[in-house]
């Protein structure tokens, strides 16, 4: 991981730690986001990418789009409900594309299975994503560039889980609803993990 690299996944985790609470600790220990298809800051398996079927008109899309395994521990006493956003900060020349919207998670939610988030469930409400759907949509990377790293953030609110309608984009209504003023109203703590790809393919 280049300089370049590690200062922005720094700063795009300084930004949320700070827009959202900073992780919090309770009596049991720390919140921490997981997975068992990847390690934090290890490379994500080819399935976890994006689809041709998903994708039509996109040759990058070269998995089976099967999210990720995820879990966490030690919720914030408070917590009602939580959000997840996965977002590739490198996509469109740094303007960061986002891959995953989900809000209306409730506390009683700790895991996803692998492939459970790559389809509707009564367990989160879907917003959309930056490929138009509610659902989780996989990396699309081209070839010959260096790995993307995609940051899961995991928010813990006190909304109740049918609070937020459905659709709601991340940088649009989302954002204005958690974090209203200083600090935010409804963030009860934030845990990360970040999940790197590269397109194996050449020419």
């Amino acid at each position: 991981m280049g300089p370049k690299i590690r200062d922005l996944i720094a700063a795009i985790t300084s930004v949320a730690l700070v827009n959202f609470g900073g992780p919090a600790a309770n009596a049991a220990g720390i919140f921490t986001l997981e997975s068992a298809t990847f390690q934090d800051g290890k490379m994500m398996p080819q399935k976890t990418a994006n689809s041709k079927a998903n994708v039509p008109n996109n040759p990058n899309c070269i998995g089976e789009n099967i999210s990720p395994q995820l879990s966490w521990t030690n919720v914030s006493d408070g917590t009602k409900s939580f959000i997840l956003l996965v977002n590739d900060p490198q996509a469109g020349g740094g303007a960061g594309f986002s891959h995953f919207v989900a809000y209306g998670i409730p506390v009683s939610v700790t895991s996803f299975a692998e492939g459970e988030l790559s389809k509707p469930s009564d367990k989160y409400v879907g917003g959309i994503n930056g490929f138009g759907t509610g659902i989780f949509g996989g990396p699309c990377v081209p070839p010959n560039t260096s790995p993307h790293h995609y940051v899961f953030v995991l928010i813990a609110t006190d909304f109740e889980p049918k609070d937020l309608p459905p659709g709601l984009t991340r940088d649009g209504a989302l954002m204005k609803l958690i974090s209203p003023g200083q600090p935010p109203a409804h963030t009860k703590a934030t845990t990360s993990l970040v999940g790197l790809f590269v397109n194996p393919w050449h020419p």
